[in-house]
């Protein structure tokens, strides 16, 4: 196949992987308000990229000794690299695409022999090799740090929690006037307009995320930087890339150079994405080799060919990583985890306002799997999922915690466990759940996230004797677990009144942070929920019984 046949067929494949994952990304969403129904799922497999990935796999692995549910998928990818290098990264991986594609913009810094200078190969390539055996040696202590560098957790990090909700907002404050017009066709066109992006793109709440704008900004600075250097992520920090480029190093299919044709002309480079040194007077570094072919088409004497089990002596089949940058990446990831642990976050005096999701390990176990995508806090209907920032210590930096002030956790939905591609939070049902009435188990315990309690100095029938049970409204659990008594209290005029005060019964009470979110008092909540007496650590719980 000729070279310009070559590049379509990589584009079209590109083009197909990149709004494939968008396309999965955004049904990571419900279109409708959430009923009283038990029955809330998604319309499309959102964990299947996740699934695709041999990183996730092999972390998830080492961390915690087994492979969850989906995951031994990753070798669809594994194995055809053996054979044919890192296609997945030049002909699949959306984050590389986008990567690709940004970097053919036209730019000052790559221009003539500036551009034929960047896409040399140079040292620096090998730090994602350090980062990968740190990732490695970080995963063997019970670690998922390495998911802060995943290309699908950053996608879905970035994309999910910052620039999709930046574009509902922008089409909401676009489509809202239109809606509200008193012209009918205008009226008409808005209300038509919604109702298509509502069932595709819209999600039926606006969503806030408390760290958006520094993903968001992140994500593009990422970008921006491939302006400068061709690919900067894949070539100098991608992780998942290091992993392929470690196993293309057996790959039957190579570059085959024709020295006698090759003038040395250096037009190779002018497109060469993987800075793996096409060109003649170097040689051909296989484990940097995206298998973009760009090379191919570039070459005018037509001296450079890919072919399958030829010998070509004048490669580098590994990564040149040297004896000092492995020894770095095994000491960091052995000592990033109990640097990172030596902290309060997996002790006494771990953060009461940490709500983990609903089928969420405890926490050793749950840091040993969570990769930080943000999926499950993508597709949480009510907004009450949230990227931790220091509330999990910095080892928990993007892991999901439940802010209640935001938003409170749906009792009949389970879509952060659907959604979950490596067993952090276990796929659970509503049954198991048991938050619904009659479709929990009468037998079993429902799953709590923490327990409420009341500030009295704040909460109005306690403090300032004036009426509110809002908080027992909105409590959905049944039997309710807050109930209210009556109580005789004098106001400031000196008449006596007689009172609601509302109490919780923490034998009832599963952290769902309805009643906080409810509370009129937004600023500073009269009722909050804590960790304490979450099902998932046995440290955790407050209720006493006797034998």
């Amino acid at each position: 196949m000729t070279g310009p046949r070559l590049q379509k067929l990589r584009r079209t494949s590109q083009i197909f992987f990149l709004l494939l994952f968008l396309l999965l990304l955004v049904f990571t969403a419900l279109r409708a308000m959430p009923g009283t129904t038990s029955d809330i799922h998604l319309r499309g497999p959102v964990r299947m990229f996740f699934e695709w990935d041999p990183l996730v796999a092999l972390t998830n692995a080492i961390a915690s000794h087994e492979l969850y549910r989906g995951l031994l998928w990753s070798l669809i990818i594994l194995a055809p690299t053996i054979l044919f290098g890192r296609f997945f990264c030049g002909w699949i991986c959306p984050m590389g695409t986008l990567q690709h594609f940004v970097g053919d913009m036209p730019s000052e810094s790559k221009r003539g022999k500036q551009r034929i200078e960047s896409n040399r190969y140079k040292r620096w390539q090998t730090i994602k090799y350090v980062v990968l055996i740190a990732g490695l040696v970080a995963a063997a202590f019970g670690s998922m740090v390495i998911g802060w560098l995943d290309p699908f957790s950053l996608l879905v990090r970035s994309i999910g929690l910052s620039l999709l909700p930046a574009f509902n907002y922008i089409v909401r404050a676009a489509l809202t006037p239109m809606e509200h017009s008193h012209i009918a066709a205008i009226k008409a066109t808005g209300g038509l307009i919604h109702a298509v992006l509502g069932s595709v793109v819209l999600e039926f709440r606006q969503a806030h995320f408390t760290q958006g704008i520094f993903l968001g900004v992140l994500f593009l600075v990422i970008l921006a930087m491939s302006l400068r250097i061709t690919r900067f992520w894949c070539r100098a920090i991608c992780p998942l890339g290091a992993l392929l480029g470690a196993a293309s190093r057996w790959s039957v299919l190579g570059l085959d150079k024709d020295q006698e044709a090759c003038n040395n002309c250096n037009r190779c480079l002018l497109h060469c994405q993987g800075g793996d040194d096409p060109i003649g007077s170097s040689p051909w570094r296989k484990s940097e080799c995206l298998m973009c072919m760009n090379c191919v088409g570039s070459c005018p004497d037509h001296a450079l060919t890919f072919r399958f089990f030829r010998a070509n002596p004048k490669q580098v089949a590994s990564p040149d990583l040297g004896r000092r940058r492995t020894l770095t990446g095994l000491v960091a990831g052995a000592a990033a985890v109990p640097l990172l642990r030596a902290n309060t976050g997996l002790g006494k005096s771990r953060n009461e306002h940490l709500l983990r999701p609903p089928g969420a390990l405890d926490e050793p176990e749950f840091l040993s799997r969570c990769i930080r995508c943000g999926e499950c806090m993508k597709v949480c209907p009510n907004n009450a999922l949230q990227p931790t920032l220091v509330e999990a210590g910095i080892e928990g930096l993007w892991t999901p915690t439940l802010v209640p002030r935001i938003g409170y956790c749906e009792p009949s939905c389970v879509l952060c466990s659907e959604v979950c591609p490596t067993g952090a939070i276990w796929q659970i049902t509503p049954k198991e759940k048991g938050w619904v009435v009659g479709v929990g188990a009468a037998q079993n315990q429902p799953i709590r996230l923490g327990t409420a309690f009341y500030d009295r100095g704040r909460c109005l029938p306690w403090a300032m004797a004036t009426d509110c049970i809002v908080c027992e409204e909105w409590c959905p659990v049944s039997p309710k677990a807050i109930y209210v008594e009556e109580a005789e209290v004098v106001d400031s005029a000196g008449k006596t009144k007689t009172l609601k005060q509302p109490r919780v019964d923490p034998s009832r009470c599963v952290g769902c942070g309805a009643c906080e979110f409810a509370c009129p008092l937004q600023e500073h909540p009269a009722v909050y929920v804590t960790s304490i007496g979450e099902s998932r650590s046995p440290s955790s719980q407050i209720l006493l019984t006797r034998k």
